[in-house]
């Protein structure tokens, strides 16, 4: 077996990863691109969970415009989120990946209840686990759940999963002289206001010590190479 540098894994993902070319709803093609790339990790022998948004599907500020209480909007979203990973499911099961869905907001006929232990012992069993549900509370985004449940399994590091390749200090797509940053801390990260996860997230990470590594999910390579030890993206440390 290749020498693994992260042994277990949480892979954040947007909702967006899921969507059709419109940048809405669930493109089943897009689900299975993603198990693949979760198939080849999980054959390298790492443990993968998963937290994914649900922006292709509903996004709480739009409710906002229009006089929608935040608590309500919220909870929407969280209900989204457990429909995009239960396309994820599917897409990975077809593909041989045994999969358990837990949501933070009980709905037994669809996803087991998030209980920590259980979780831990799916991953010890090879199975690959995807949160729904956010962290079950209103007011708090997808990636503050990921960092969340990032430490509660003890994972090595929390993978945020993009469409560039790592963290500007402009947007590459405005700006062709956007420089890519290989390494940040933490604090530097908080104090640019960079778009690499939001400010509750990263800070919980500071706060625990876990590292935090932005990536192109779309290079077909970068997640493989990334966990055997090369350098690939942009690596949020102390």
């Amino acid at each position: 077996m290749e020498s693994l540098k992260y042994h277990r894994i949480l892979l954040k993902l947007s909702g967006e990863a899921l969507a059709s070319s419109s940048g809405f709803g669930i493109d089943p093609q897009r689900a299975n691109d993603i198990a693949g790339r979760v198939r080849e990790v999980r054959e390298l022998g790492v443990d993968v969970a998963i937290v994914i948004g649900a922006g292709n599907l509903w996004r709480g500020r739009v409710g906002l415009e229009v006089g929608m209480d935040r608590a309500t909007a919220d909870y929407m979203g969280m209900l989204a989120t457990v429909m995009n990973a239960l396309a994820l499911m599917d897409a990975l099961e077809s593909q041989g990946v045994v999969t358990r869905v837990q949501s933070a907001i009980e709905m037994r006929a669809v996803a087991e209840p998030y209980i920590r232990r259980r979780a831990i012992r799916h991953l010890e069993k090879g199975r690959v686990v995807i949160f729904g549900g956010g962290t079950g509370n209103p007011y708090f985004s997808t990636d503050t759940a990921a960092a969340l449940r990032a430490m509660e399994i003890d994972a090595n590091v929390l993978i945020k999963a993009t469409k560039v390749d790592g963290v500007y200090d402009s947007d590459p797509k405005i700006n062709p002289d956007a420089v890519r940053f290989e390494h940040l801390s933490y604090i530097e990260t908080l104090n640019r206001r960079l778009a690499v996860m939001d400010s509750t997230a990263v800070s919980l990470c500071m706060e625990n010590k876990l590292p935090i590594l932005v990536l192109n999910l779309w290079d077909p390579d970068a997640l493989r190479r990334v966990l055997l030890g090369e350098s690939v993206g942009t690596l949020v440390t102390a």
